[in-house]
């Protein structure tokens, strides 16, 4: 079959198809969305629906596959996830518009929407607890600059980026597509990958600084930028770049987005993305939510304050004015706890503002939307009256939770208590809100009862009682009467309209009774354009009042934010910590938040709590942590940055009390990993990962290290951390933990001032090691590793085999051997075979008794019986 025998349909397709490479067209037909061709083929398997043939094109048969309307949005969901790009095309009028230009004429469709990762807006497609950023990238004249904007709640933010701070940047915004301009180096979308994103090249064009700086002043209807501050042709750029992708991909319909905020540089604490996956900040090394920082202290019970916690534990602030203003108001409402739990129940009615605000700006909203913005405004004006004398930070959010009065009255009025989630589904606006609608409200329910009204009007006007108002689908409502009776009506020819005669029968017809007929019949469709009328003047009205409704959102979630930490801290015993300028780091009986939270849901385990002194003045401060695997030092690790972390995102901390003097970095690197995409080995990860700290950390910097150097050889190790050591207090003088299990560096603590030697306790028992959990200065006399392999369940064998050579190596090191000698004089062939299982020994008379006993039978008497019983066999 040619090209030029291709369906009218088929052709509107391919030229569709065309327009948006890269992208799988969701062909909208009737009540599907279909997909053909190599679309089909793709979308078929990653869907895991049918894959059928439609026609013919070019002689083969065309794949086709489909998917309902009404429940695109979870295959939307699947096809994102799987990293697809998805054009939607609707249809752009009626089909009976299309047949008057023509039986064969095609209905005309266009794209109207590019699904992406980083432009999602429905809810079904978001995580309500989490922002769907996207970012972009742009490099002019050296200078780098990222911008980011999550369109699902309108969140526009710009920052000076070289390409060195790129990576931490967005470890920390997580954006699910970075925009780059076409031609990047590959590095750059590695890092969006390792970040969980997709990147996507756009033409060079989109980044120009000086058509970017137009395209944002028509945005905001404005002649300069300069009301929003200073920006630098590079951050012009990545916001322009991604306004073009936002134009490009929302076909025009701009979302609501709210003026750039610009973040200067250094006001936030770095941590790199190796920190942020080791301490488990938002994220726990399994993958999931759970696990992680934020699952184990998220007390927020509105969308959007979860989002503000997890944006503040992704970058706690270093201007001590704003850290000392959360602490205040967190003070407060822990002490207040009546207020603190009555804001949260009102704060649990509060639906995601935000949200609804952007589909509404983006026409995606329903009624459902429209009345949670009368929710949440109403709640707000109820927390307002709550908050009568606050501390400054919740006094400024209580006075952004007023003004709204006259839309809340407007939208009570007009709406339902639970309208309908599709504004097509009718019914969402009251019953006396507009008087027409109420009347074709009526036309359309109670039609028969105005046309019985009606008949017994005219019956009465006529003296026929048995006049009657009947319906065909030929003459639609017409009168009928006997031929007895027909010249009464007759009689009155400006009243009644002969239309038929029948045996018998004689009918007629009322002006009124035709325009009844007519607007019964058209009532339906009439309540609907008169609701649909009133849905567009209620969304004007809340878009007009958008930027005061969008900072009453956010002063709801920093009041969410604040009274859940305040939750947190009453019940879960923390500390408000002291945060100043100096370079002090000292914590009381500090406990670790995930872990302790693990151990109480495991039968209420306590934690150990541990205290932590790196306070020396101008010096470095370095505790240098011995001790066996299993003891804790892991954990004494992380928890000491968590509560740096936490003391300077706003929170107390999980401490009796902790001074922490401003850090400006934090560092770490636990656990082992590697990176098999990039070929690199445990040993290359935790070298690469080290190299980034001594590079990098300045004196204010917070630094944990775990076993440097345990991937390569024993003294190779030793000299490599060894040396690490050193330069962290020679060079970056800055605090840190340093865990090893070389006992050999214990005596840096003698010849380097700011090092201070600190073990994890055990206590050995009969031949088994008891883990105390406890830190304590000294350092630890032998690393118990034989004895925690057999914890392990390494076989008996392999166990005492350990203890022989570990005794062999220890005596040799004790008498001056070099360790080749040792080696050699190892008994290697001489390892005893695993002794023979040990018979089992005869029941003694005691057991046996005890074997007859059932505990639950017992009396008193009985046990104290029993007790003199057993002593007498014993005996």
């Amino acid at each position: 079959m040619s090209d030029e025998t291709v369906t009218p349909m088929m052709a509107q397709y391919l030229e569709i198809r065309a327009q948006n490479p890269g992208a799988l067209l969701f062909y909208r037909m009737g009540d599907f969305y279909e997909m053909f061709f190599d679309d089909a083929l793709a979308a078929s398997e990653a869907l895991d629906i049918a894959l059928t043939k439609r026609g013919f094109h070019k002689g083969e048969p065309i794949p086709m596959c489909g998917v309902p309307y009404h429940a695109a949005e979870s295959y939307l969901l699947t096809l994102i996830r799987k990293g697809f790009r998805v054009a939607i095309a609707e249809q752009l009028e009626d089909p009976a518009e299309a047949k008057k230009r023509g039986a064969k004429s095609v209905v005309k469709r266009d794209v109207v929407r590019l699904v992406t990762p980083g432009t999602l807006t429905e809810d079904s497609l978001l995580e309500a607890r989490r922002h769907n950023f996207l970012a972009a990238f742009a490099e002019v004249r050296d200078e780098g600059a990222l911008a980011w904007t999550d369109i699902s709640t309108g969140e526009f933010r710009v920052m000076p980026c070289p390409r060195a701070r790129l990576g931490p940047e967005l470890a920390r915004l997580s954006p699910r597509e970075l925009l780059l301009a076409d031609g990047g180096e590959r590095e750059i979308e590695v890092m969006a990958q390792e970040t969980g994103g997709a990147a996507t090249p756009l033409s060079r064009a989109s980044f120009d600084s000086a058509g970017a700086e137009k395209r944002l002043c028509a945005l905001w209807n404005v002649s300069s930028l300069e009301g929003y501050g200073s920006f630098t042709r590079a951050e012009l750029s990545a916001m322009g770049g991604l306004i073009d992708y936002l134009d490009l991909t929302q076909r025009g319909n701009l979302p609501l987005l709210r003026p750039p905020v610009k973040e200067a540089a250094g006001r936030t604490m770095q941590i790199d993305a190796a920190t942020r996956r080791n301490l488990e900040i938002t994220q726990a090394l399994s993958g999931g939510r759970e696990g992680s920082l934020l699952a184990a202290i998220d007390r927020s019970v509105t969308a959007a304050g979860a989002r503000l916690l997890e944006r503040r534990l992704s970058s706690p602030s270093r201007d001590l004015a704003v850290i000392h203003s959360r602490h205040e108001s967190l003070r407060y409402l822990v002490e207040k706890s009546r207020l603190r739990e009555d804001l949260r129940e009102d704060l649990r009615r509060v639906p995601d503002i935000d949200r609804a605000l952007s589909r509404l700006a983006l026409d995606r909203g329903g009624p459902r939307d429209l009345a949670a913005i009368r929710a949440g405004l109403t709640q707000a004006l109820t927390l307002h009256d709550k908050l009568t004398d606050p501390p400054a930070l919740l006094r400024e959010a209580a006075q952004r939770l007023t003004g709204h009065e006259a839309l809340v009255d407007l939208l009570d009025n007009a709406l339902v208590a639970e309208p309908p989630l599709l504004a097509r589904e009718g019914g969402f606006i009251a019953t006396g809100f507009d008087a027409e609608l109420d009347e074709t409200r009526q036309l359309r329910d109670e039609g028969r009862g105005i046309i019985g009204k009606m008949q017994a009007q005219y019956a009465e006007h006529t003296g026929v009682a048995s006049l009657k108002i009947r319906h065909n689908n030929v003459l639609g409502y017409f009168i009928e009467v006997t031929a007895t009776h027909e010249d009464k009506l007759r009689a009155q020819p400006d009243l009644f309209i002969h239309r038929q005669t029948t045996a018998g029968q004689v009918r007629f017809t009322t002006v009124a009774l035709s325009d009844l007929e007519s607007r019964i019949l058209n009532a339906a469709n009439r309540v609907l354009e008169i609701e649909k009328r009133h849905y567009d003047g209620l969304k004007r009205a809340i878009l007009d009042a958008a930027a005061p409704i969008g900072q009453a959102a956010r002063a709801l979630a920093e009041i969410d934010l604040t009274a859940g930490f305040a939750d947190l801290a009453a019940s879960a015993d923390w500390a408000e910590p002291k945060v100043d300028n100096s370079r002090a780091f000292t914590v009381t009986s500090g406990r670790h938040p995930v872990v302790e939270r693990a151990l109480a849901r495991q039968g209420g385990q306590s934690f150990v709590a541990n205290d932590c002194d790196l306070t020396t003045g101008d010096s470095p401060a370095i505790w240098l942590l011995t001790g066996p695997n299993m003891a804790g030092k892991s954990t004494f690790l992380r928890q000491n940055a968590l509560i740096a972390l936490l003391a300077q995102a706003g929170s107390f901390v999980p401490a009796a009390s902790a001074h922490i003097g401003l850090v400006s970095q934090l560092f770490s690197r636990v656990g082992a990993s590697d990176d098999l995409a990039r070929g690199r080995s445990t040993f290359m990860v935790e070298m690469v990962e080290t190299a980034a700290i001594l590079n990098q950390a300045d004196d204010r910097a917070l630094v944990i290290l775990d076993e440097i150097g345990r991937g390569t050889a024993t003294w190779d190790g030793l000299s490599i951390a060894w040396a690490t050591l050193e330069h962290l207090h020679d060079t970056n003088r800055c605090r840190a933990l340093f865990a090893t299990h070389y006992h050999e560096m214990t005596r840096l603590a003698g010849t380097l001032a700011g090092v201070e030697n600190a073990t994890v306790t055990v206590r050995e028992w009969e031949g088994e090691v008891i883990f105390l959990h406890e830190v304590r200065r000294g350092a630890a006399d032998r690393s118990y590793g034989v004895q925690v392999a057999r914890l392990a369940g390494l076989p008996p064998a392999v166990i005492e085999r350990a203890r022989v050579v570990l005794e062999a190596l220890e005596q040799g090191d004790r008498e001056g051997n070099k360790p080749a000698a040792m080696i050699d004089d190892l008994p290697l062939f001489r390892a005893a075979p695993p002794p023979p299982p040990a018979r089992p020994a005869k029941e003694s008379a005691v057991e046996a008794k005890l074997k007859e006993i059932s505990p639950d039978q017992l009396t008193p008497i009985g046990a104290l019986s029993l007790i003199y019983d057993l002593k007498a066999l014993l005996d």
